[in-house]
This record gives C-alpha cells, sequence and structure tokens, in this order.
C-alpha cells in the first residue's frame, strides 16, 4: 500500500515511522527542513535560549550570594551560531531514523491535483494521504505589521534588541518576553486582553507575573494601531520605542488542501476522531487540524492517523492533556475535562519543595509552589498547576493518572527519586486522605 505524507513535523515523521514500523510504504514529502517548526522555529528554540537565561539567572544569583565572582559576556550571534550547528545535526538524526524505517524522504513543495500529489514536476499516486503542513504565525491586520517580527525570526536577528515590544499575551508570548528580557532587552508586552488565559489558575498566574518575570512591563486590555521600523503606537496614541513582535497566534497551513477536502470556518482541516477528513483515503494531523498546538498533540495525532491509514483501527483522546510555560523555572499545568464541575471541588496548595534546581532559591522565597483541585465526591484530580523545577515530569505523570481515571489510593505504590522537587503525590495524600 502506497502512503504519502506531506509535512516532516512531529505528526508528519512520527507518523512515518509507524507506517514504516508497520511495513507500509511510505513517501514523506518536506517543504524546507524535516522535524518542522518543533525544532527548527519552535519548542527547541525557545529551550536552547530558555537554557542560556537559566546560566544568567544562576550565575547572578551565586553572585549575589558571594561564593561565586563572575562577570559574562553574552555574544547572541554565537548563540545562534551554535543552535544553528545543533539543528543541523538534529535533522540529519531525523533523515536517518526515516529512512531507517523505510521511508522515501523527498525535499519539495507538494501539490494535490487529481488524486496524485505532484513535487517537483513528478506526480504520485497514493493508496493514503496524510497532510501534516503545521500552522504559520499570524499576522494581525494593522498598519505597518510588515515592521513585525515573529518568533520564526529569532534566530535571524543581529543581536539583542535594546527594546522589544511583544503583541500577545499567552504561551508564546510569555516564553519570548522572558527570554529577551532574561538577555537585557527592555520589553514591554501588549495584551488584548489578559495574559496567560491557558492557566486557569490565578495564583500561578499572580507568581509567575511577580516572581519569574517581574522585569517585564505587561500591558492589558490594550490595542496596537501601528508598526514602523522602530516603534509601536497603542490606539490611545502612547508609543514605544524599539523592535516589534507578534506573538498572536497561529494560522494552519491548509491552503494545500483546499477544494481537495472539507475545511472549517478557521480554514483548518475537518478531521474525524481518527484523523480522517471527508475524503476516505486522506487524512490530516498536527497544527494543520486546529485544536491543542502542541508536539507531543502532533505526534500522538500523526500515530493515530498512521495506525488508521494501515488499517489497525484507532482513535484519539484529548482528556488531560499536560502543558507547560518554559521559563526559568517551568511552570506545568493540566485540567482533568471528565469531572462533573457540580462536584465539589477543594483546592489545596504547598509552597515548592527544596532540591535541584530549587535549593538557592529559598532565600529569596521563590520555590514556587503546586495547587491541586480536587473532585470531593469521586476522589480524583481535577486539576494541577505547578512551578518547580521538576514540574515538567510531575506533572506529566500526574496527568497520566487522571486520564487513566485512577483515584488518589492508586498514588501509593509511587516513589520518586530523591533528591528532587518532586513530591506531590505524598503531599497530596497526606493532605487530603
Amino acid at each position: 500500500m502506497d502512503n504519502i505524507i506531506i509535512g516532516s513535523g512531529p505528526s508528519g515523521r512520527l507518523a512515518a515511522l509507524q507506517l514504516g514500523k508497520l511495513g507500509q510504504k511510505v513517501k514523506l514529502i518536506e517543504k524546507k527542513h524535516i522535524a518542522g517548526t518543533c525544532l527548527n522555529e519552535g519548542c527547541m528554540v525557545i529551550c536552547a535560549l530558555t537554557d542560556v537565561t537559566k546560566f544568567i539567572e544562576t550565575n547572578n544569583r551565586f553572585n549575589k550570594r558571594g561564593f561565586i565572582k563572575s562577570q559574562l559576556d553574552v555574544s547572541y550571534d554565537k548563540i545562534v551560531e551554535k543552535i544553528k550547528e545543533t539543528q543541523t545535526m538534529l535533522r540529519s538524526i531525523n533523515q536517518e531514523e526515516c529512512e531507517a524505517a523505510g521511508n522515501e524522504l523527498i525535499y519539495g513543495e507538494a501539490k494535490i491535483e487529481n488524486e496524485e500529489v505532484i513535487v517537483n514536476n513528478e506526480s504520485f499516486t497514493y493508496d493514503n494521504l496524510l497532510i501534516a503542513t503545521g500552522a504559520r504565525p499570524f499576522i494581525p491586520d494593522i498598519e505597518g505589521n510588515e515592521y513585525g517580527l515573529t518568533s520564526s525570526d529569532i534566530l535571524n536577528l543581529d543581536d539583542i534588541p535594546k527594546q522589544l515590544n511583544i503583541i500577545g499575551g499567552g504561551v508564546i508570548a510569555i516564553e519570548v518576553a522572558n527570554i529577551f528580557s532574561k538577555l537585557g532587552s527592555e520589553v514591554n508586552l501588549f495584551a488584548r486582553s489578559t495574559v496567560l488565559k491557558d492557566i486557569k489558575d490565578e495564583d500561578a498566574t499572580s507568581y509567575i507575573l511577580k516572581h519569574l518575570i517581574p522585569e517585564i512591563n505587561i500591558h492589558e486590555h490594550v490595542n496596537v494601531d501601528k508598526l514602523t521600523k522602530n516603534k509601536l503606537v497603542l490606539e490611545s496614541g502612547e508609543e514605544f520605542e524599539g523592535k516589534s513582535l507578534f506573538a498572536t497566534g497561529r494560522i494552519p497551513n491548509s491552503e494545500i488542501a483546499e477544494g481537495i477536502v472539507e475545511l472549517n470556518p478557521n480554514k483548518t482541516i475537518k478531521v474525524n476522531e481518527r484523523m480522517q477528513t471527508n475524503v476516505d483515503n486522506i487524512y490530516a494531523a498536527g497544527d494543520v487540524t486546529g485544536g491543542i498546538q502542541l508536539t507531543p498533540i502532533a505526534r500522538m495525532e500523526g500515530i493515530c492517523a498512521a495506525r488508521n491509514m494501515a488499517n489497525y483501527p484507532n482513535k484519539i483522546s484529548y482528556n488531560s492533556v499536560p502543558q507547560t510555560l518554559n521559563l526559568n523555572t517551568e511552570v506545568s499545568f493540566v485540567e482533568n475535562e471528565k469531572i462533573d464541575e457540580n462536584h465539589e471541588i477543594v483546592d489545596i496548595g504547598f509552597p515548592g519543595i527544596a532540591g535541584p534546581g530549587n535549593f538557592w532559591t529559598i532565600m529569596d522565597g521563590e520555590t514556587g509552589f503546586t495547587k491541586v483541585s480536587f473532585d470531593a465526591d469521586d476522589n480524583k484530580i481535577k486539576r494541577i498547576t505547578s512551578i518547580s523545577p521538576s514540574s515538567v515530569s510531575d506533572v506529566a505523570y500526574l496527568s497520566y493518572i487522571m486520564r487513566e481515571d485512577y483515584d488518589l489510593n492508586d498514588y501509593d505504590d509511587f516513589i520518586e527519586i530523591h533528591p528532587s522537587t518532586d513530591t506531590n503525590y505524598k503531599i497530596i495524600k497526606n493532605m487530603w486522605l
């Protein structure tokens, strides 16, 4: 059976690997770079730069304590150079993995015509097609928007901007704001409503603003009127010097599918729980379908699509998806949508625990905290928000317990590795049961 996948980001690449393991023939078509936004413009770039800012913050804290004396000289062009070198290495590894699974990787821009895929002036037929073309930054329709950068431009900057104006209030906006403020930029952030609406806990948002990004100037409930090359102007007439960057969401790269499959009103590709479009042998996965735009979700959707393409029936579920805000201390959160809001919900909270990454923050009172909401009727977790160096792994395993519909008594057999900042499951049981 011949399968064609258009797009080699997390969803397309994992689908190709899955199909290869199932003994299926796959042509994987990529327009630019293998591994998609995550490696080339998104998550991995943010991680790399945040690693640098964590080092800067730790260095400053140790200098403040007096047991290390050092002065840093940060070279942004050298950081970018090494990020790009690492990306090249990872692309090579990803390509080797695909080819080792029996996939044929083709570079070029694809079109779909007459039930064929055309790339590099060559036509290919398919038994099944997966569209995994991702999404791109949304550029608002305001005067001077051509002067606005996006997250895709971060590695193209000549140097660290003296002033940076970020338009947006979501996760990407805050992560980019944190990076450049820690690197030395004066950062203003402009949100049409409030910041960090994805985080449902107000205490967590307050902690983030006060303790993790206090140096960022946040302007809520404002509208940007226009941009110039080195200035942002609000509708109120207030002006702010510096470069501007849009972090205002993403739009699907679905143009390739127009007239081929059914699209949603927002131009994302409409799929069912099997990642199948209204055309039986055409599937779509990842950001091009809308929904939760996270790399693990894209991978999950790609694998689901691949299994169905290979006639292994599979459905997808989005309950209790863990998420994170990648700052110098990670903020992770998850919500169980299955729990009835009409039940009694009880909140407990506790401060962060000393451990790796947190010991030297104790004297500053910045060890973070965890807040957990319980369904008192069913003895199950409704929501978790955790701010700690280990929150990414903590919330990941707790979200699994939530997805599997376990109650708190099922935590008993879990043993954490010590020392760590993860004692959540013990504290949760001792405070509640």
